[in-house]
Parts: C-alpha cells; structure tokens; sequence
C-alpha cells in the first residue's frame, strides 16, 4: 500500500490534485485521504502491486509529500 503523511507545506487543494492524478481517485475519495492525513498524520491512499504503490508515491511525493510503500499487512 501506499501511504502518505501530513505535512506543514503543501495545500489541501495541491494534495487532493495530486492524488487524483497518482490513483485515479475522485474529488471526494482524494478529499478523505487528505483530511485523514491532516487529522491522522497519515493515510493510506492507494493499495495495488508494490511497483505500482511504487509509481504512485513517485507521483506524490513529486510535489514534497512525504510517502511510504510497505505490506498493507504483515506477515
């Protein structure tokens, strides 16, 4: 999976943009995981192959967001 942690410099606006165009998501889906990050700290965002959770935090942490790419469960 794909997670993404709240940060003190990028806008809800330019998160949520970026995480429809990393995954694909709508504006409300992007809008909750922004939200989750901010309140959280972090949230997951996207859960697929690990190249493609790979691809898809190459995409966001492009605009300074901090992610991570780890088993959504461990073994």
């Amino acid at each position: 999976m794909t997670l993404i942690f709240n940060n003190e410099h990028n806008s809800f606006d330019e998160v949520i943009f970026v995480l429809m165009r990393a995954t694909g998501c709508d504006l409300e889906e992007a809008s909750i995981e922004a939200w989750e990050a901010h309140h959280y700290g972090k949230a997951p965002v996207h859960f697929a192959s690990q190249d493609e959770c790979a691809s898809v935090a190459l995409v966001i942490s492009s605009i300074g967001v901090e992610t991570e790419v780890r088993k959504e469960w461990e073994d």
